[in-house]
């Protein structure tokens, strides 16, 4: 049984190895990115059992992601390597500043070779929680917005419960159509993780009193609202909790912050923790994220976050 299951697609991401616009970096290393992989990722580092749905091209680089997906120790069963579809790419462009723009090639995605009926309802049915984002619907919005509620529908058929993320990528698609197609997730989401300006698009509001009145008219049991330097907001079962920022050591790479405050809050809620205490180790985690450069490079093991906490003593030799 997993604790936690994502779906979603897998990318090379090349980062570039200067700051600076993009089209004057001469080089770029490559690396593995992916929203929904990086949760999983993430979780795997705390210790959950996770697994991953995906497709990949049957080339070298859909390869040495498989492998490395493997290697991070989650269960690649229900991942397979397709022929006619090549392995989506990225390229990542970091200013002075940590902050930066992504640039994708991913049309023609080897999750176009996922369908609702290569989905194993008994996958579904042994795991705890089903995490998803906006970002897979996005890329193939023909087939993945439906792919996704069947998804769902599998999840709350088995009492599992429904992590999301919105995580709206409008270089993937415009506004209009992530309102229409994420709203229709919202009254089966258990679990949402939100940015306020995402939570705006969806919602129509951007006071977090007032986002989280909106989910709450939708069942959402529990909501967090993610405000990077600023903390975090959640709310569950009548509590309202603002939870203070944890301080970087430096801002090197903002990308993979808020999967890693994903990951520590879904961790928060499978080992029913109290809201504040899930809200913290989930700040704690996405605070670490941006001290290190790459999509999930930054996202920690459980003993290193502990020791960040000071829960744990670091014995450095």
């Amino acid at each position: 049984m997993n604790d936690i299951i994502t779906i979603g697609d897998a990318m090379i991401t090349f980062n570039p190895v200067s700051t600076g616009p993009m089209r004057y970096v001469p080089s770029f290393e490559r690396k593995v990115g992916g929203a929904e992989l990086n949760v999983a990722i993430g979780c795997a580092r705390l210790g959950l059992k996770a697994g991953w749905i995906s497709r990949l091209g049957n080339d070298e680089f859909g390869r040495y992601i498989y492998n490395f997906v493997r290697g991070e120790g989650i269960d690649v069963s229900q991942v397979e390597l397709v022929d006619g579809y090549p392995t989506s790419l990225n390229f990542k462009e970091i200013m002075e500043d940590g902050s930066g723009r992504t640039f994708y090639y991913r049309n023609n995605s080897p999750t176009t070779a996922l369908t609702v009926d290569t989905l194993d309802e008994s996958y579904f049915k042994n795991a705890k929680v089903v995490h998803i984002t906006g970002v897979f619907p996005a890329v193939d919005q023909a087939k993945n917005i439906e792919l996704v509620k069947y998804a769902i529908s599998l999840a709350k058929k088995h009492g599992v419960l429904v992590s999301f993320d919105p995580n709206i990528r409008l270089k993937l698609w415009s506004k209009e159509e992530a309102k229409a197609a994420l709203r229709e997730f919202l009254p089966h989401v258990d679990i949402l993780l939100t940015g306020v300006e995402e939570a705006e698009l969806l919602l129509g509001v951007s006071d977090p009193s007032e986002i989280i009145e909106k989910s709450k008219h939708y069942g959402i049991s529990y909501i967090a609202i993610k405000q990077g330097d600023k903390g975090s907001i959640g709310y569950h079962n009548g509590l309202y909790i603002e939870a203070p920022p944890v301080k970087a050591k430096k801002v090197v790479d903002t990308v993979g912050a808020g999967d890693g405050f994903d990951c520590g809050f879904i961790y928060g809620v499978l080992n029913h923790w109290t809201l504040e205490k899930t809200l913290h180790f989930a700040n704690t985690i996405g605070s670490m994220v941006v001290s290190v450069s790459g999509d999930n490079e930054g996202l920690p093991y459980l003993d290193e976050v502990l020791v960040h906490l000071g829960e744990k003593e670091f014995i450095e030799r």
